[in-house]
Formats: C-alpha cells, structure tokens, sequence
C-alpha cells in the first residue's frame, strides 16, 4: 500500500513540474535587479583652440620643472617639440630625467599633448626663433621641413604605459628589450 502511495506521489510531483508554461511575459521587479552601474569615462582632453597659446603655457609648465631655466615650445597638431635650457654642470642622465619629467608633465596636463624635448642648446635658440616668427604671423607650413629636421634629431621621450596589458604584448616587448 505504502509503496502505491508513494509512486502515486511521484507521479503527481513529476506531472506538476513537467507543467510549467514557459511565459514571455516580463516580470515585475526591475531589470538591473537592483545594482548601480557606473560609467566608465576617461578625462577630456582640452581642444587646442589657439597652439600659441598652449605653446606659452607648456613653457610656463615646463619652466616649474626643478632643473629647467627656460623653455621654447612649438606646438604641432597634439606634439609639442619643447628645447630646454638646463644648467650646463648637470650630467647627462640627470638630464635625460628632467626631460622625462617635462614630456611626462606635459603629457599629464589637461592638454594631454605628447612632447619631444631637447636640450640641445642650438635646438632650443632655433625652436625659440621659430616660435617668435610664428607670434609674427609667419605660418607653420614655411617651417615643415625645418621641424622634421628637427625632430628627426630628437629622439622622442613620450611617456606611455609602462607595461602593456596584453600578455602577450608584454611577452613580446620583453624580448625586444632583452635584444637591446
């Protein structure tokens, strides 16, 4: 008798969940089900409206780096090609960090602009003259072969991140350095 009743139950409980009507009705309660979500956006860069004017006030920022007397930059799309004038007693690796700290500075200004920097000192009086005579009106396009050449004898110290996070990206950018 026991086991009749039993099976009967079994029955029941395997007829009642085979019953089920699959509905494509929207439930009532919320569809985020109740976390928050945050966008995700990075900072602005601000526009470049006026490159003479962004060319004064990379020099400002350029100039309240520790070690720099001066600087002439000339502004260049969204690089800037900055020449410092340094004390002439530093050595050269302590040059090489305050021309990392200046393209890193400007890199982290709300301008976000990229930097080629030297601290040629003839580099740094033609990059002055040239950004004199563009004050005066005289146009970009007249230099453009200057600048390249310019330029081409700079090597660029534009920071970017350190490691990338792609593994093998970063696997690959090992054994270009470890080739060095």
């Amino acid at each position: 008798m026991y086991l009749k009743l039993i099976a009967a139950i079994a029955i029941a409980a395997i007829t009642a969940g085979c019953g089920t009507v699959a509905r494509n009705e929207t439930s009532p309660s919320p569809q985020n089900n109740g976390s928050v979500r945050a966008q995700q956006t990075s900072p602005q860069k601000k526009e470049i409206a006026n490159p003479e004017q962004v060319s004064r006030h990379l020099e400002q920022l350029a100039m309240g780096i520790k070690g720099v007397t001066n600087a002439h930059c000339v502004v260049l799309g969204n690089t800037a090609v900055v020449g410092i004038d340094v004390d002439s007693k530093l050595d050269r690796s302590r040059v090489g960090t305050i021309k990392y700290s200046v393209a890193e500075a400007f890199h982290k200004d709300p301008y976000g602009i990229d930097a080629i920097v030297t601290a040629d000192m003839d580099l740094s009086q033609r990059l002055n003259e040239i950004g004199a005579d563009i004050r005066r009106g005289r146009p970009i396009s007249g230099f453009a072969e200057e600048m390249a050449d310019i330029i081409g004898r700079i090597v660029p110290q534009i920071p970017r991140e350190v490691m990338p996070q792609d593994p093998e990206v970063q696997q690959r950018a090992n054994n270009l350095h470890n080739l060095h």
